[in-house]
C-alpha cells in the first residue's frame, strides 16, 4: 500500500492550564510529529501490521524530522522535498485552536517525480489519497494524479 500525502507537516501539540492573549503563556507540555492525513494512514496500517510505504512533500529540516519519525515507526518512505507545519494549541489535553500552514510552492518537476513513482506502482499495490493538496497544486491535482495510479493497475483509495 502507497499513501499519498501532498501536504504532509509537522503537528505541535502544546498544552496549557490557560491562555491569555497579549500575556506570556506557559506551556504544561508539548509534543511533535509527522502528521498529514496520508500519514496519519501509514500510521493506522503499521499499527495493524500492514506494510506500507508513505510518499509527498517534504523539505528542509522539518522533512528530515518528518521522514526520520515515519522511519522510527518502521514506515517505509518515498518522499519529495517541501512541508508544512501546524501549531495546536489546547487546554486539558483538548485541541482549543488549530494553526495550519498554507503549504510549499510545488514545482512542475516535483509533481513529475510523483507522477514516476505513481506510474510504477503495479496491480500488486494499492494506493490511498489523502489529505488536502498545498495551495499551489489545488485539490484538482487529484484528478490528474488518481488516473495516473489507475493506470499503472494499482486499486486507489480516496
Amino acid at each position: 500500500i502507497y499513501t499519498v500525502t501532498l501536504n504532509p507537516s509537522i503537528d505541535f501539540i502544546v498544552c496549557l492550564d490557560s491562555l491569555a492573549l497579549g500575556s506570556v503563556n506557559r506551556m504544561t507540555s508539548d509534543d511533535k510529529f509527522a502528521g498529514g492525513k496520508g500519514i496519519n494512514v501509514s500510521r493506522i496500517l503499521k499499527r495493524l501490521d500492514i506494510e506500507n510505504t508513505a510518499t509527498g512533500f517534504i523539505g528542509g529540516f522539518t522533512g528530515v524530522f518528518v521522514k526520520d519519525g515515519l522511519v522510527d515507526e518502521g514506515i517505509a518512505t518515498k518522499l519529495l522535498k517541501f512541508l508544512r507545519t501546524h501549531v495546536l494549541m489546547s487546554r486539558l489535553k483538548r485541541v482549543k485552536k488549530q494553526n495550519n500552514g498554507a503549504g510549499p510552492h510545488i514545482s512542475t518537476e516535483k509533481l513529475e517525480e510523483l507522477e514516476a513513482i505513481l506510474a510504477s506502482l503495479s496491480s500488486e499495490r494499492y494506493c490511498c489519497f489523502a489529505g488536502s493538496a498545498p495551495s499551489s497544486l489545488g485539490n484538482q491535482v487529484y484528478n490528474t494524479l488518481i488516473p495516473i495510479a489507475k493506470k499503472a493497475g494499482a486499486e486507489v483509495v480516496c
